[in-house]
């Protein structure tokens, strides 16, 4: 399962990733503005990072906003959260190897949509190495817990 949101500065990025999961046959929740109406990014962050949490292990998140860079500040104050802003397709797939990023965020007046369907495949693709990178992951889950 993939949750998917936005805010208004997100949305019509958001609604091109949602055609792009759709032709990959992927499962998806959609959340946030649904019409371009204004609506704030921690709100969005907020629910679509506590289903995630309230889902299956395996699943992941996509976050949009304007920069990108808010709605992923938002995403990593929730505990249990790894919220990467990517704006590449390398970035995307190091964040899945070596920090188990469960969450993608991407800036909608940033990328396009050409890049941003490349950056989730490169994301959605990857898979965590574990090994060394897992104590660095758990030392950033430590960090949550004080």
């Amino acid at each position: 399962m993939i949750y998917i949101g936005s805010d208004h500065a997100g949305y019509e990025l958001k609604n091109e990733v949602i055609k792009h999961l759709e032709e990959l046959g992927l499962e998806y929740r959609n959340f946030g503005s649904v019409n371009g109406e204004s609506v704030d990014y921690p709100d969005v962050a907020e629910e679509v990072c506590t289903a995630l949490l309230a889902g299956n292990e395996g699943d992941k998140a996509i976050l949009v906003c304007g920069t990108g860079i808010g709605i992923s500040i938002a995403a990593n104050k929730i505990k249990g959260i790894r919220a990467a802003l990517c704006t590449d397709c390398y970035t995307a797939k190091y964040t899945r190897y070596h920090n188990n990023a469960n969450t993608l965020c991407m800036g909608g007046r940033v990328i396009g949509a050409g890049l941003a369907c490349e950056i989730v495949d490169a994301f959605l693709g990857a898979k965590f190495e574990g090994g060394r990178h897992q104590r660095r992951v758990d030392k950033i889950t430590a960090l949550e817990n004080r």
